[in-house]
This record gives structure tokens, sequence and C-alpha cells, in this order.
């Protein structure tokens, strides 16, 4: 195998019809990888690129276990799975319902579970592969008024984790990717609790914060570079936080006691206290 590809040709991708998803199909595509992306709602489609890569997309549902299963064993070959569905959610976590609850975790989680499992399955019995998962800064600290979000972050932080250290024997690797605030469609569609009681002008507040920052956030093509580059190494790191200020942001709080990562995470976004 070349420096361009240390694991194979073959890439898998979830969430490809938007955002890092998208970005990422269209980066390895352009980069010579046979791309095969999937998102519940897409034109179905190959097409080709200069230097002989490719681009096929097809509809499918990551939260339909027995439909992902069967996709995946399709595939002629999985050497590269980039796991990017997800959504958000937005309420207080003293009142956001189980309902908004069990979906987050049912499309962030065990959406990503569903596609991991039986490509982790491919790559063991070919006895080598990559599996990069797209999670957030907030899987590392908890953003108010996402409770629910940075639950479902940080369990893919632990299910990469046990993957890296179970299949190394196998000569698979895993890495979790850690964006920060990046611009995508991802804004738009958060789900946020429509009556949170007493809480309602902190939501407000705190969704439009998080709204703001997002959209002058990285461009998705920063997380689709990044994805690549790991495509490179034979060893990849355990996570990757895109960008230098949240590598910086992240050793910072690594040192910091936790009161001082609360003071600045509520003061970033909850409204400061009318005395």
């Amino acid at each position: 195998m070349t420096d361009q590809n240390c694991y194979g040709k073959h890439v898998f991708i979830t969430g490809a019809s938007s955002g890092i998803g998208q970005a990422c199909a269209l980066t390895f595509a352009q980069n010579g990888f046979t791309v095969t992306g999937v998102s519940r709602s897409t034109e179905e489609k190959t097409e080709p690129f200069a230097g002989g890569g490719s681009l096929t997309l097809r509809r499918l549902d990551v939260t339909d276990e027995d439909a992902v299963k069967a996709f995946v064993a399709s595939l002629p070959q999985v050497d590269i799975a980039i796991l990017c569905a997800g959504m958000g959610v937005a309420g207080p976590a003293e009142t956001t319902p189980s309902a908004m609850t069990r979906k987050q975790m049912e499309v962030n989680y065990f959406g990503t579970l569903n596609a991991a499992q039986p490509c982790l399955t491919r790559m063991r019995e070919q006895k080598r592969g990559l599996l990069l998962v797209i999670g957030s800064i907030a899987g590392r600290v908890s953003i108010p008024m996402q409770s629910q979000y940075s639950s479902s972050k940080y369990a893919l932080e632990a299910f990469t984790d046990a993957v890296r250290m179970e299949m190394k024997r196998d000569g698979v690797r895993a890495c979790i990717i850690e964006p920060g605030d990046t611009k995508t469609g991802f804004t738009a569609a958060r789900e946020i609790q429509a009556d949170s009681g007493q809480y309602g002008n902190v939501l407000k507040s705190s969704v439009a914060k998080m709204a703001s920052d997002e959209q002058n956030g990285r461009s998705p093509d920063s997380v689709a570079k990044v994805a690549l580059a790991l495509a490179k190494k034979k060893n990849p790191p355990a996570r990757v936080p895109v960008g230098f200020e949240y590598k910086a942001l992240m050793l910072l709080l690594r040192l910091m006691p936790d009161r001082g990562k609360e003071a600045i995470l509520s003061k970033l976004y909850l409204p400061k206290e009318k005395e």
C-alpha cells in the first residue's frame, strides 16, 4: 500500500449527503478512493472522479440495524469506515423529554454502533481496517443545555477506545475525530425542547450562542482533511480535536480543575444571573 492508501481504497461513510459526511465523501473520492456513502434521504447515484476515485450514494437509515448489517455485508470490501451520521437535541438536563433523549441516542450512539459492528467484522476478517468515528468537543466537555447530545458523544468516546484495544491485534485501528463549532446544516436541524418551563429564556439564549458559534465556525472540509490524513497513518492517535484552537483548549481543560471548566462553560453558554 502507498502512503496515499494505508488500509485499502474502499471507504464506507454514513451521513454522506450533507455536512461533515458529505465533505468526507467528496474529499476521499477526489483523492482516488472508492467511496460508498449512505444517508436517509439522498439521490442514489454513482459519480466518477479524476484519479480513479468514485462516489456512490445510497439511501440507508442507520437506526435500522438489520438493514445496515445487510447493506455492509453487500459491499465488496470495507477498508475504511467514517461514521458521521448524527443529530442534536437541546434542552435542560432536568426536563428534556425521554422521547427526545432516546432519539438522540438512537441516532448518534446506536446508529454509529449499527454501522460500526458489521464494518469491524469485515475488517477483522481481512486483518486490516480503519474506523473513524465523528465525535465532538462536546463529547469531552458537557455543554449546558445540550446534556443529552454531550452524553451521546461521550458514549462514542468510550466505544472507540474499546475498539482500539480489542481489535489492535487484528490489524484494525480506530480513532475518534472531535470537531468543534462547524458550519453545517446541523444547526438548523437541531431539535429544541418546546416547553422548558422556567428554563425557557436560558435555553433560548444558550441555543442562540451555540448557533452563532457554529455558523461562524470551521468548514466541514477541515474535518474531512483530518480524516484523510488519518487514513495515511498506520498507527493513528486515539482522538484528534479539529483545529489548533481546540487542541489547545483540550490541553487547557485537561489541566484545569473541574470548577474552572464549569466557570468557563457557564460563562459561554448560560446568561448572567441577575443580581
